[in-house]
Protein backbone atom coordinates (compact mmCIF):
# COMPACT_ATOMS: atom_id res chain seq x y z
CA UNK A 1 0.00 0.00 0.00
CA UNK A 2 1.33 3.41 -0.95
CA UNK A 3 1.89 5.86 1.90
CA UNK A 4 1.63 9.56 1.19
CA UNK A 5 2.89 12.37 3.35
CA UNK A 6 -0.61 13.83 3.70
CA UNK A 7 -2.00 10.54 5.04
CA UNK A 8 0.68 10.02 7.65
CA UNK A 9 0.47 11.33 11.17
CA UNK A 10 3.67 13.21 11.84
CA UNK A 11 5.58 13.44 15.09
CA UNK A 12 4.25 16.98 15.55
CA UNK A 13 0.68 15.63 15.56
CA UNK A 14 1.50 13.36 18.47
CA UNK A 15 3.22 16.18 20.32
CA UNK A 16 0.02 18.21 20.11
CA UNK A 17 -1.95 15.34 21.67
CA UNK A 18 0.62 14.66 24.39
CA UNK A 19 2.86 17.72 24.71
CA UNK A 20 6.18 17.26 26.43
CA UNK A 21 6.71 19.01 29.70
CA UNK A 22 9.38 21.67 29.91
CA UNK A 23 12.16 21.00 32.41
CA UNK A 24 11.16 24.09 34.40
CA UNK A 25 7.62 22.74 34.71
CA UNK A 26 8.97 19.36 35.80
CA UNK A 27 11.06 21.10 38.49
CA UNK A 28 8.01 23.02 39.75
CA UNK A 29 5.93 19.85 39.88
CA UNK A 30 8.72 18.10 41.73
CA UNK A 31 8.91 20.76 44.45
CA UNK A 32 5.15 21.09 44.85
CA UNK A 33 4.05 17.47 44.62
CA UNK A 34 7.18 15.71 45.83
CA UNK A 35 8.50 17.39 49.00
CA UNK A 36 10.35 14.20 49.94
CA UNK A 37 12.03 14.33 46.57
CA UNK A 38 13.22 17.85 47.28
CA UNK A 39 14.55 16.66 50.63
CA UNK A 40 16.41 13.85 48.87
CA UNK A 41 17.81 16.33 46.36
CA UNK A 42 19.01 18.52 49.24
CA UNK A 43 20.92 15.55 50.68
CA UNK A 44 22.47 14.84 47.28
CA UNK A 45 23.47 18.48 46.79
CA UNK A 46 25.00 18.59 50.28
CA UNK A 47 27.10 15.55 49.39
CA UNK A 48 28.20 17.13 46.11
CA UNK A 49 29.18 20.38 47.82
CA UNK A 50 31.08 18.55 50.58
CA UNK A 51 32.94 16.46 48.00
CA UNK A 52 33.76 19.46 45.80
CA UNK A 53 34.97 21.58 48.73
CA UNK A 54 36.60 18.79 50.73
CA UNK A 55 39.93 20.62 50.78
CA UNK A 56 38.21 23.65 52.29
CA UNK A 57 35.69 22.20 54.76
CA UNK A 58 37.75 19.24 55.97
CA UNK A 59 39.37 20.11 59.34
CA UNK A 60 42.28 17.66 58.94
CA UNK A 61 44.14 15.69 56.32
CA UNK A 62 42.16 12.42 56.08
CA UNK A 63 45.37 10.39 55.76
CA UNK A 64 47.24 12.07 58.62
CA UNK A 65 47.70 9.79 61.62
CA UNK A 66 47.77 11.15 65.18
CA UNK A 67 49.13 8.36 67.39
CA UNK A 68 48.65 10.53 70.47
CA UNK A 69 44.90 10.80 69.72
CA UNK A 70 43.80 7.29 68.80
CA UNK A 71 40.09 6.43 69.31
CA UNK A 72 39.34 9.85 70.77
CA UNK A 73 35.59 10.25 71.51
CA UNK A 74 33.54 12.79 69.50
CA UNK A 75 33.86 16.42 70.55
CA UNK A 76 37.30 15.98 72.13
CA UNK A 77 40.41 17.98 71.19
CA UNK A 78 38.90 19.57 68.07
CA UNK A 79 37.81 16.17 66.71
CA UNK A 80 34.11 16.77 66.13
CA UNK A 81 33.29 13.13 65.33
CA UNK A 82 36.28 11.58 67.07
CA UNK A 83 39.17 9.62 65.61
CA UNK A 84 39.75 6.06 64.42
CA UNK A 85 42.28 3.45 65.54
CA UNK A 86 45.13 5.33 63.81
CA UNK A 87 44.14 8.74 65.16
CA UNK A 88 42.72 9.88 61.81
CA UNK A 89 39.90 12.40 61.98
CA UNK A 90 36.61 10.64 61.19
CA UNK A 91 34.84 13.77 59.93
CA UNK A 92 37.62 14.45 57.43
CA UNK A 93 37.56 10.86 56.21
CA UNK A 94 33.78 11.00 55.83
CA UNK A 95 34.01 14.18 53.75
CA UNK A 96 36.71 12.75 51.49
CA UNK A 97 34.86 9.44 51.41
CA UNK A 98 31.94 11.23 49.78
CA UNK A 99 34.23 11.82 46.79
CA UNK A 100 34.75 8.08 46.41
CA UNK A 101 31.04 7.36 46.83
CA UNK A 102 29.93 10.01 44.32
CA UNK A 103 32.64 9.07 41.81
CA UNK A 104 31.60 5.43 41.83
CA UNK A 105 27.90 6.29 41.97
CA UNK A 106 27.81 8.74 39.07
CA UNK A 107 30.25 6.88 36.80
CA UNK A 108 28.55 3.51 37.28
CA UNK A 109 25.02 4.89 36.99
CA UNK A 110 25.74 6.98 33.88
CA UNK A 111 27.81 4.34 32.05
CA UNK A 112 25.52 1.45 33.00
CA UNK A 113 22.26 3.20 32.12
CA UNK A 114 23.67 4.71 28.90
CA UNK A 115 24.94 1.34 27.72
CA UNK A 116 21.54 -0.12 28.57
CA UNK A 117 19.86 2.70 26.61
CA UNK A 118 21.92 1.94 23.50
CA UNK A 119 21.38 -1.82 23.70
CA UNK A 120 17.68 -1.50 24.51
CA UNK A 121 16.90 0.86 21.64
CA UNK A 122 18.99 -1.14 19.16
CA UNK A 123 17.38 -4.40 20.23
CA UNK A 124 13.85 -3.01 19.84
CA UNK A 125 14.48 -1.23 16.56
CA UNK A 126 16.33 -3.96 14.64
CA UNK A 127 14.54 -6.94 16.21
CA UNK A 128 14.88 -10.34 14.62
CA UNK A 129 17.89 -12.54 15.33
CA UNK A 130 19.86 -9.64 16.82
CA UNK A 131 17.14 -9.00 19.38
CA UNK A 132 16.81 -12.71 20.18
CA UNK A 133 20.54 -13.26 20.79
CA UNK A 134 21.00 -10.04 22.75
CA UNK A 135 18.06 -10.76 25.06
CA UNK A 136 19.36 -14.25 25.82
CA UNK A 137 22.75 -12.78 26.72
CA UNK A 138 21.06 -10.27 29.01
CA UNK A 139 19.07 -13.11 30.57
CA UNK A 140 22.33 -14.72 31.66
CA UNK A 141 23.40 -11.58 33.52
CA UNK A 142 19.96 -11.06 35.05
CA UNK A 143 19.84 -14.64 36.31
CA UNK A 144 22.28 -13.70 39.09
CA UNK A 145 21.41 -11.40 42.01
CA UNK A 146 23.07 -8.03 41.64
CA UNK A 147 25.45 -8.38 44.60
CA UNK A 148 26.44 -11.94 43.61
CA UNK A 149 27.33 -10.88 40.08
CA UNK A 150 29.31 -7.90 41.38
CA UNK A 151 31.17 -10.13 43.83
CA UNK A 152 32.02 -12.61 41.08
CA UNK A 153 33.37 -9.91 38.78
CA UNK A 154 35.48 -8.11 41.39
CA UNK A 155 36.78 -11.40 42.77
CA UNK A 156 37.95 -12.28 39.25
CA UNK A 157 39.45 -8.89 38.41
CA UNK A 158 40.84 -8.13 41.87
CA UNK A 159 40.25 -5.26 44.31
CA UNK A 160 40.53 -1.61 43.33
CA UNK A 161 38.21 1.23 42.48
CA UNK A 162 38.40 0.64 38.69
CA UNK A 163 37.47 -3.03 39.04
CA UNK A 164 34.69 -2.13 41.48
CA UNK A 165 33.21 0.19 38.85
CA UNK A 166 33.27 -2.57 36.23
CA UNK A 167 31.66 -4.99 38.68
CA UNK A 168 28.84 -2.52 39.41
CA UNK A 169 28.29 -1.40 35.80
CA UNK A 170 27.80 -4.91 34.41
CA UNK A 171 24.62 -5.72 36.41
CA UNK A 172 23.15 -2.28 35.59
CA UNK A 173 23.33 -2.69 31.81
CA UNK A 174 20.76 -5.51 31.38
CA UNK A 175 18.35 -3.93 33.86
CA UNK A 176 18.23 -0.64 31.95
CA UNK A 177 18.27 -2.38 28.55
CA UNK A 178 15.15 -4.36 29.41
CA UNK A 179 13.20 -1.33 30.59
CA UNK A 180 14.23 0.80 27.60
CA UNK A 181 13.51 -2.01 25.13
CA UNK A 182 9.94 -2.43 26.38
CA UNK A 183 9.27 1.26 25.78
CA UNK A 184 11.12 1.36 22.46
CA UNK A 185 9.07 -1.55 21.09
CA UNK A 186 5.91 0.51 21.39
CA UNK A 187 7.54 3.59 19.86
CA UNK A 188 8.80 1.57 16.87
CA UNK A 189 5.20 0.92 15.80
CA UNK A 190 4.04 4.56 15.95
CA UNK A 191 3.05 5.88 12.48
CA UNK A 192 5.59 8.70 12.35
CA UNK A 193 8.41 6.14 12.64
CA UNK A 194 6.88 4.26 9.69
CA UNK A 195 6.65 7.55 7.84
CA UNK A 196 10.33 8.25 8.46
CA UNK A 197 11.20 4.86 6.98
CA UNK A 198 8.94 5.49 3.98
CA UNK A 199 10.66 8.83 3.36
CA UNK A 200 14.02 7.08 3.23
CA UNK A 201 15.53 8.30 6.50
CA UNK A 202 18.57 6.33 7.68
CA UNK A 203 18.36 4.00 10.68
CA UNK A 204 20.74 6.23 12.65
CA UNK A 205 18.55 9.29 12.04
CA UNK A 206 15.35 7.48 13.00
CA UNK A 207 16.92 6.11 16.18
CA UNK A 208 18.50 9.39 17.28
CA UNK A 209 15.61 11.71 16.36
CA UNK A 210 12.56 9.56 17.05
CA UNK A 211 13.46 6.60 19.27
CA UNK A 212 15.98 7.90 21.80
CA UNK A 213 14.14 11.15 22.77
CA UNK A 214 10.99 9.16 23.52
CA UNK A 215 12.69 6.73 25.90
CA UNK A 216 14.51 9.38 27.93
CA UNK A 217 11.93 9.24 30.76
CA UNK A 218 12.57 5.56 31.66
CA UNK A 219 16.29 6.16 31.09
CA UNK A 220 16.35 9.01 33.63
CA UNK A 221 14.34 6.96 36.11
CA UNK A 222 16.80 4.08 35.87
CA UNK A 223 19.73 6.50 36.13
CA UNK A 224 18.54 8.02 39.40
CA UNK A 225 17.72 4.57 40.78
CA UNK A 226 21.19 3.26 39.98
CA UNK A 227 22.89 6.12 41.84
CA UNK A 228 21.86 4.90 45.28
CA UNK A 229 22.41 1.26 44.35
CA UNK A 230 25.95 1.97 43.13
CA UNK A 231 26.91 3.71 46.38
CA UNK A 232 25.52 0.84 48.44
CA UNK A 233 27.27 -1.77 46.28
CA UNK A 234 30.60 0.06 46.49
CA UNK A 235 30.29 0.25 50.28
CA UNK A 236 29.39 -3.47 50.44
CA UNK A 237 32.35 -4.52 48.32
CA UNK A 238 34.72 -2.28 50.28
CA UNK A 239 33.35 -3.70 53.54
CA UNK A 240 34.20 -7.20 52.28
CA UNK A 241 37.73 -6.10 51.42
CA UNK A 242 37.16 -6.34 47.64
CA UNK A 243 36.70 -2.65 46.93
CA UNK A 244 38.69 0.47 47.69
CA UNK A 245 41.86 -0.28 49.63
CA UNK A 246 43.33 1.53 52.62
CA UNK A 247 44.37 4.33 53.10
CA UNK A 248 41.91 5.80 50.52
CA UNK A 249 38.90 7.15 52.46
CA UNK A 250 35.83 5.03 51.70
CA UNK A 251 32.78 4.55 53.89
CA UNK A 252 32.58 0.76 53.50
CA UNK A 253 36.27 0.41 54.25
CA UNK A 254 35.85 2.56 57.37
CA UNK A 255 33.16 0.15 58.57
CA UNK A 256 35.45 -2.82 58.07
CA UNK A 257 38.30 -1.24 60.01
CA UNK A 258 35.91 -0.23 62.81
CA UNK A 259 34.35 -3.66 63.33
CA UNK A 260 36.83 -4.80 65.99
CA UNK A 261 36.58 -1.52 67.92
CA UNK A 262 32.78 -1.21 67.90
CA UNK A 263 32.24 -2.43 71.47
CA UNK A 264 34.54 0.12 73.10
CA UNK A 265 34.42 2.89 70.48
CA UNK A 266 31.06 2.64 68.68
CA UNK A 267 31.37 6.04 66.97
CA UNK A 268 34.05 4.63 64.66
CA UNK A 269 31.39 2.49 62.96
CA UNK A 270 28.26 4.55 63.58
CA UNK A 271 29.22 7.61 61.53
CA UNK A 272 30.24 5.76 58.33
CA UNK A 273 27.04 3.70 58.60
CA UNK A 274 24.96 6.87 58.95
CA UNK A 275 26.74 8.42 55.94
CA UNK A 276 25.98 5.37 53.75
CA UNK A 277 22.35 5.20 54.89
CA UNK A 278 21.75 8.92 54.46
CA UNK A 279 23.27 9.06 50.97
CA UNK A 280 21.32 6.03 49.71
CA UNK A 281 18.18 7.42 51.36
CA UNK A 282 18.64 10.77 49.61
CA UNK A 283 19.22 9.25 46.17
CA UNK A 284 16.25 6.91 46.59
CA UNK A 285 13.92 9.72 47.60
CA UNK A 286 15.05 11.82 44.66
CA UNK A 287 14.78 8.86 42.27
CA UNK A 288 11.24 8.08 43.45
CA UNK A 289 10.23 11.70 42.90
CA UNK A 290 11.70 11.71 39.39
CA UNK A 291 9.88 8.46 38.59
CA UNK A 292 6.54 9.77 39.87
CA UNK A 293 6.97 12.99 37.90
CA UNK A 294 8.06 11.48 34.58
CA UNK A 295 5.87 8.36 34.58
CA UNK A 296 2.53 9.27 32.89
CA UNK A 297 0.57 6.62 34.79
CA UNK A 298 1.80 7.76 38.20
CA UNK A 299 1.51 11.44 37.24
CA UNK A 300 -2.16 11.01 36.30
CA UNK A 301 -2.94 9.73 39.80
Amino acid sequence: MMVTVSEVQTEADFEEVAPKKAWTQVAMDLSRKQPLGVFGLAIVLAMVVAAALANVVSPFNPLQEHFDAMLVPPGTDSYLLGTDEFGRDILSRLIYGSRTALLVGFVCAIVGSTAGLVLGVASAYFGGLFDLILQRVLDVFMAFPLIILALAVVATLGPGIENVMIAIILPFVPQCARVVRSNALAIREIPYVDAARALGFSNARIILRHMVPNVMAPYLIMLTTFLGQAILLEASLSFLGLGVQDPIPAWGLMLTNASEFFEGSPWVAIYPGVAISLSVFGFNLFGDAVRDTLDPKLRSR
